[in-house]
């Protein structure tokens, strides 16, 4: 079986409510978080895959289309691809919060469904977000959970930075 490292986007990959941009709705909004791209790059030296694993929100309130967000996604691809990162699969829940469906972190169907798609060990593998929700539903796929920020009990591990973070998965993933 393949090992994968799943990621959140917002928080994670780009930046989110900063100075710079408050929401991501159109790729002219997108800014890489540092070290992202660098990290990613390390991962997919290691692991059969990186996937993208995202609430998007926004498209079930109104404030996208969801050909918005492909573009915001094409766009983030092709940049990380320019530095020689690949994101394998980006997925995402486009229902607004509190909507009740089986897709939205902290579910776990997003996670579970690009498993069996690519024949993923999903307990050789890892969610990294900024959220509860994200380690919440890393934890019922079957992952290990990686938060970014200052302190999440749930989390297997907590780092300022997707590069730390992707530094720790690789030491862990071989340990």
């Amino acid at each position: 079986m393949k090992r994968a490292v799943f990621l959140d986007r917002d928080g994670v990959i780009n930046e989110v409510l900063t100075d710079r941009v408050k929401f991501v709705n159109k790729p002219k909004d997108f800014y890489f978080l540092p070290k992202v791209p660098e990290a990613i790059k390390t991962l997919n030296q290691h692991f059969d895959y990186v996937f993208v694993v995202t609430n998007q929100g926004g498209i079930g309130l109104g404030f996208m289309k969801e050909t918005d967000l492909q573009k915001i996604h094409a766009y983030m691809i092709k940049e990380l691809k320019k530095k020689g990162a690949v994101i394998h699969e980006v997925v995402y829940c486009p229902h607004k919060p509190k909507s009740g469906c089986a897709c939205r972190k902290p579910n776990s169907k997003l996670i579970e469904d690009l498993g069996k798609k690519y024949n993923v060990d999903l307990a050789q593998s890892y969610m990294v977000g900024d959220t509860d929700t994200d380690i919440i539903a890393g934890k019922r796929a079957g992952t290990k959970g990686v938060f970014l920020g200052e302190q999440e009990p749930l989390a297997d591990a907590v780092f300022s930075d997707l590069l730390s973070a992707a530094q720790w998965i690789i030491q862990d993933a071989i340990a």
